[in-house]
């Protein structure tokens, strides 16, 4: 089989206005394996449980979420290949140490998501976003603040009974297995599409704060076949945006996180650089969507690096019926 090095040699080839790439996706690779390895020993070697602190987010920090964390920082700064990164863990941008030498590429990136599933051993990941960086000075925030639309490369990796790294170069979606024994990723599905699927992914405990739009949605789904939507749904829900996201891009149907009125400072939870972005990004080069209900995610420009939209992922045809019923709902409010 293929690894991921010959993969993106062979894009880098194809592409050479991308020359370099390859090297700064194969950092992000080293970085997934090592917090792996971390993650595949887990209790064995100390590192479950809350680590006593809370993060940009107000979020209490689990151990592993500060070691991911450093992880991805120390793996990448050293290479030179990168010019600035960003964490769903830190208030502001990481300035590559002045002793390294700098390249061409910024990288946003949430190192562990999913971390209430850590001490129960259930499917946990990191998500990346790649965006083109061409000055010789150091970034600032605001050099991230740019619409998904402009990302050259995003990707997750995946840590369940084996770990994956599914990666786009924006040249459709390829999923990559890592093999143990020997530490390469290989090419396992190429040019991932996403099916069309009666299936949903969603916490429904959250029902009674979303708005009319999502419960209509839901309620047809509810009464399957009995109603509109004319077809039975599954639903599961693992509390992991990686994985629940995986599942509908690997077997249809939609993810969604939703607008919801119960905080009035949080009208939504996932993080548009960090999260949402790659995801959508990712869905869309598999031939899906990404919307907020009301707008396309690859489109907004962020004001701030730890915005939150609501997010809904998925096969073409589910994800234009949800944005439908937002635009009727708007129409009656006008």
């Amino acid at each position: 089989m293929k690894t991921l090095s010959q993969y993106l040699l062979e894009f880098e080839r194809d592409n050479p206005e991308h020359k370099g790439l390859r090297l700064a996706i194969e950092d992000i690779a080293k970085a997934c394996a090592r917090i792996s390895d971390l993650v595949g020993r887990g209790a064995l070697v100390g590192i479950h449980g809350d680590a006593g602190e809370t993060n940009v987010q107000g979020e209490s920090q689990q151990q592993l979420d500060i070691l991911s964390n450093q992880i991805m920082l120390d793996m990448l700064a050293w290479s030179g290949n990168w010019a600035g990164l960003a964490s769903e863990e830190m208030e502001n941008i990481y300035h590559i140490p002045a002793r390294y030498p700098k390249g061409k590429y910024l990288c946003a990136f949430d190192p562990l998501d999913g971390s209430a599933n850590i001490d129960i051993n259930m499917p946990i990941g990191t998500i990346f976003s790649v965006l083109p960086y061409d000055r010789s000075d150091a970034p600032h925030n605001r050099d991230f603040l740019r619409p998904g639309s402009e990302q050259i490369a995003a990707g997750y990796a995946l840590y369940g009974a084996c770990t994956m790294l599914v990666l786009t170069l924006g040249h459709g979606v390829q999923r990559f297995t890592f093999d143990r024994s020997i530490g390469e990723f290989f090419l396992t599905k190429e040019n991932i599409r996403i099916p069309d699927s009666a299936s949903f992914s969603i916490n429904l405990s959250n029902y009674r704060f979303w708005e009319k739009p999502m419960q209509q949605y839901i309620d047809l789904c509810l009464a399957g076949d009995q109603d509109e939507l004319a077809k039975n749904y599954n639903m599961r829900w693992m509390g992991c945006m990686i994985a629940d996201s995986h599942k509908a891009l690997e077997k249809g149907g939609v993810f969604m996180y939703p607008a919801d009125n119960r905080d009035p400072a949080k009208p939504a939870k996932l993080r548009l650089l960090y999260e949402v972005s790659p995801m959508s990004y990712l869905f869309e080069q598999a031939g899906g969507r990404a919307t907020t209900g009301t707008e396309n995610i690859l489109d907004i420009i962020p004001t701030e690096l730890h915005q939150r939209v609501p997010a809904i992922l998925g096969s073409k045809a589910e994800v234009d019926y949800i944005e439908a019923l937002h635009q009727a709902a708007l129409k009656k409010t006008d």
